[in-house]
């Protein structure tokens, strides 16, 4: 463990790439396989079962510190994460404290995983007793992955950047190799470094992800080489058809399979050894429903027939990955479009459409028809050179996404929060309230958009002119503006305003208007009804 928390400290106190990367190759260098597994594991995102609760964490951290409950919530609060305020906080004796020497792979597969089948009171002489043997950085991550959720500081591609570099590997094969259900162990790191299959018969391929297009198109050179297809606000998935099984993946390296019977049903028409990647839709004929609608279909436990048939399913094709058992990413789009379009003509199932080429013949009718993408039900549209293979991750210049220009209003600052990690001792998270008669309304929570010294600049206000504490949240008097973007709007029964907004943001801070002049939540209601399902075709 003690090797996994210097690496994990030298990833934290850095920003440079190339120093990450060095120490987790420094790290691979000299940790065993399994321990290097785990970190993998670990590094790029993938939660193990959580053991403890955090309820119970920190109830136990109160009842081991010698420290009133407010002086403990303060430090909470400042602080902003409690694996790392139990760290501080827990009283031990220096001359005891002493650095395990259990590794990474004892530590997650004989004490914290086995927590589970424990009982509370079990649980907590265990922990405890770590809280008090463990140093500092130990005891934080120790209780990091209790909880089951350890953010280290790199991102996905770096950690395969890293380990292509180490094994002297495809990066390609790496990132393929971690995609998808897989347990650490040394077997894996073995099959890792050998560049050994140890693939499942149903195991997707990384998604290719475009960047945003900054400006207009033109600089992109001649139109004839680009498809240009509508950018679908759904849900990005691979049908993968295998040995006489289909299994449906999301981005997010799911199987939601049993959450879309009908594409299953329709990727069953398809040839063995075939991978699709596409867009999942809830569509009736060409209208497009609301991305909220297509969300009730991941979110319930049980699909009754009701719901199949008010929010049915489409998957939107627009590559083709394998064919007959063989690798197509290789091949320029031209080719892989081309026996796609014949894919799905033998297929003859309205559940599997091809995305449909752009029919704009110049840059200028393409930016005519971007306009008009809110009125289809869809987000913009997507740019792919012809000649492009398909990669992996976000690879700048062959893939681009153009989207529709964000939806704004003006709201007023409500509540304010902590953040979190670096920003846990500064008020960044924010709620946002429209006019409902002479009433504000919360309509939106908003995290991102002010520079550095607008944040300082507000926390400083904020703490000022508290009118109430409700825990770490604070009320703030209502004469602030702000102008939010968003990318969505939909009706929710959830918030009291009736509405939900999808990805809001901060664009600016509106110090030149006054809060009279905010939104309205009819303005929103007005907006609402304008998006309602649209013809997409």
């Amino acid at each position: 463990m003690r090797h996994f928390a210097a690496l994990f400290e030298s990833l934290d106190t850095t920003t440079s790439t190339l120093a990450k990367i060095d120490a987790m190759r420094a790290y691979f260098e000299m940790a065993d396989a399994a321990d290097a597994a785990w970190a993998v594991y670990v590094m790029i995102g993938r939660r193990a079962k959580r053991s403890v609760g955090p309820a119970l964490l920190r109830a136990w951290m109160s009842e081991e510190v010698d420290l009133p409950g407010w002086l403990i919530e303060e430090t909470y609060a400042s602080v902003g994460d409690l694996a790392e305020t139990i760290a501080l906080l827990v009283p031990n004796d220096p001359e005891n404290k002493r650095t395990s020497d259990l590794s990474l792979t004892e530590w997650l597969t004989a004490r914290i995983q086995p927590l589970a089948s424990l009982d509370e009171p079990a649980k907590r002489r265990h922990v405890v007793g770590w809280w008090h043997e463990l140093s500092y950085r130990e005891c934080f991550l120790v209780n990091k992955l209790l909880t089951g959720s350890l953010r280290v500081g790199v991102s996905r591609s770096l950690v395969t950047r890293a380990l292509a570099e180490f094994f002297a590997q495809p990066r390609a094969q790496i990132e393929r190799a971690l995609i998808g259900e897989w347990q650490p162990s040394a077997e894996f790191w073995g099959q890792l470094g050998r560049n050994e299959s140890n693939l499942q018969i149903a195991h997707p391929y990384p998604f290719y992800l475009a960047s945003p297009l900054e400006g207009t198109p033109e600089r992109l050179g001649a139109r004839d080489n680009w498809l240009a297809e509508w950018k679908w606000d759904g849900i990005r998935g691979q049908i993968v058809r295998r040995g006489s099984q289909c299994v449906l993946w999301s981005r997010g390296e799911e199987i939601i399979t049993d959450r879309f019977p009908e594409i299953i049903d329709a990727a069953s028409l398809l040839p063995d050894g075939t991978v699709l990647d596409g867009e999942i839709l809830a569509r009736v004929g060409d209208v497009v429903l609301p991305f909220a609608q297509l969300q009730q279909r991941i979110g319930r436990r049980k699909l009754t027939p009701k719901i199949l048939q008010q929010i049915p399913a489409q998957f939107i094709a627009y590559d083709l990955l394998e064919l007959q058992g063989e690798d197509w990413r290789s091949r320029p789009l031209r080719a892989r479009r081309a026996r796609l379009e014949e894919l799905l003509l033998d297929a003859s199932t309205p559940i599997l459409r091809l995305s449909p080429a752009a029919p704009g013949g110049s840059w200028e009718a393409l930016v005519a028809m971007r306009a008009s993408a809110r009125s289809k039900g869809v987000e913009g549209l997507m740019l792919k050179e012809w000649q492009s293979t398909y990669g992996a991750g976000r690879q700048r210049g062959a893939w681009w996404k153009w989207k529709v220009d964000p939806f704004v209003l003006d709201a007023v600052l409500l509540y304010a929060a902590p953040g979190h990690g670096r920003r846990s001792n500064l008020y960044t998270d924010y709620t946002f309230g429209v006019w409902r008669s002479a009433e504000l309304v919360p309509i939106a929570k908003a995290y991102s958009g002010l520079t550095d010294a607008e944040i300082r600049r507000l926390d400083a206000w904020i703490r000022r002119n508290t009118l109430e504490k409700f825990g770490t949240v604070r009320s703030v008097p209502p004469i602030q503006l702000f102008e939010l973007a968003f990318e969505g709007i939909a009706s929710s029964s959830r918030h009291k305003s009736g509405i939900a907004l999808r990805f809001p943001r901060i664009l600016r801070w509106r110090t030149d208007k006054p809060v009279a002049e905010a939104n309205t939540l009819a303005d929103l209601q007005e907006l609402l009804n304008e998006q309602r399902p649209h013809d997409a075709r």
